[in-house]
């Protein structure tokens, strides 16, 4: 790929061009898919998409050599007054590499957030979600720990799972390492991510553990054993689109994998009740959208706290396009005020 911080100026550059010329050079009109109106800038940034190999038909190497390419180029830049460093977390027997960040006013008493980047546990790494954990830690005045999980299909299922699930044991018995009341976690996640989060909460209740003091799910995936309707309206969007998600479930699940298992699909647990507080945010082009809603309801039937917004004009993975997209930047910084509000406890004393 060219210099990335040209083809950044560039992207930037004609991302910035007004709307209608944006359509106009997306092949015209607007992009409108089951009630909602899709962002213009993802509008031109998806047809771009249409020119270039489909991530479904390359290799998952080729796939990740794409995919961080494109957060050089779409990425929001680093967030002001926040540090970020390099980490290793030794728990249950293994070395997880992970990236902590540090704000410069940071509150003595908000937990460590843990976060997992998307990828349907195929894709990424910590510079998929830098932009974001920076602004996470900025706005929420806590420290994040950003995990690198080991990916598939080198390693399937349940190994992502297990790093993320080791990870945060680890964050929430060494607390005090990052600045952080001891005992005390926030564990979150977008796509893959969530629904590594959200399995989190529940094996933790599996296992007779407190619950983090909050769950944070961006657009995440919970349902792996059925298709909603979503699945079909936006089957063709960007970033995701159905190929690709059966792309990643290919490699992520293994041949003997039961796709209805709770710790794949964790809106197929039949008891919700007691879990964490949560977050849960979805994009509108994105064919997860039903599913993220479902869960937030079921969580809410279940009598969780929740607070659930939907971006309807940004597409799956916004939050890797805060530097490219506005809207992104703002659904992004609106989600970290959620969960700033969430370890005040607000979102529990709304709900009750």
């Amino acid at each position: 790929m060219a210099d990335s911080s040209l083809v950044r100026f560039i992207a930037k550059t004609v991302l910035s061009l007004p709307s209608p010329i944006l359509r106009l050079l997306s092949g015209g009109g607007v992009t409108y898919r089951g009630g909602r109106t899709l962002d213009p800038r993802f509008q031109f940034l998806t047809a771009q998409a249409a020119r270039m190999p489909a991530l479904a038909t390359m290799s998952p190497e080729a796939a990740r050599r794409a995919s961080a390419d494109g957060a050089k180029v779409y990425g929001g830049r680093a967030e002001p007054g926040v540090t970020a460093s390099a980490a290793t977390l030794v728990a249950e027997g293994r070395s997880i590499p992970a990236r902590v960040y540090r704000p410069d006013r940071q509150d003595p008493e908000a937990p460590a957030i843990v976060f997992a980047h998307f990828g349907g546990g195929v894709i990424g790494d910590l510079d998929t979600c830098h932009a974001f954990c920076g602004l996470l830690a900025g706005i929420a005045s806590a420290p994040v720990i950003s995990v690198d999980y080991r990916l598939a299909p080198e390693h399937r299922f349940p190994a992502g799972l297990e790093d993320v699930l080791a990870a945060y044991r680890h964050v929430r018995d060494h607390a005090a390492d990052f600045g952080a009341p001891a005992g005390r976690a926030v564990i979150g996640g977008d796509s893959m991510g969530g629904n590594f989060a959200a399995v989190v909460c529940q094996e933790l209740r599996r296992a007779g553990e407190p619950q983090p003091d909050l769950q944070i799910l961006i657009y995440p995936c919970v349902d792996v054993a059925s298709e909603t309707a979503s699945m079909t309206t936006y089957a063709e969007a960007f970033p995701l689109s159905r190929a690709t998600m059966d792309w990643f479930m290919g490699h992520y699940m293994g041949p003997g994998a039961n796709p209805a298992d709770p710790r794949l699909s964790p809106i197929r647990e039949p008891d919700l009740a007691g879990l964490a507080p949560a977050v849960v945010a979805t994009a509108g082009f994105d064919p997860l959208v039903d599913q993220g809603e479902a869960y937030a309801r079921a969580l809410q039937a279940a009598g969780v706290p929740v607070v659930y917004r939907c971006y309807d004009s940004l597409a799956h993975g916004f939050t890797a396009f805060t530097g490219a997209v506005p809207c992104a930047d703002v659904a992004c910084r609106e989600i970290a005020g959620l969960v700033r509000e969430g370890l005040e406890g607000r979102i529990a004393r709304a709900a009750g």
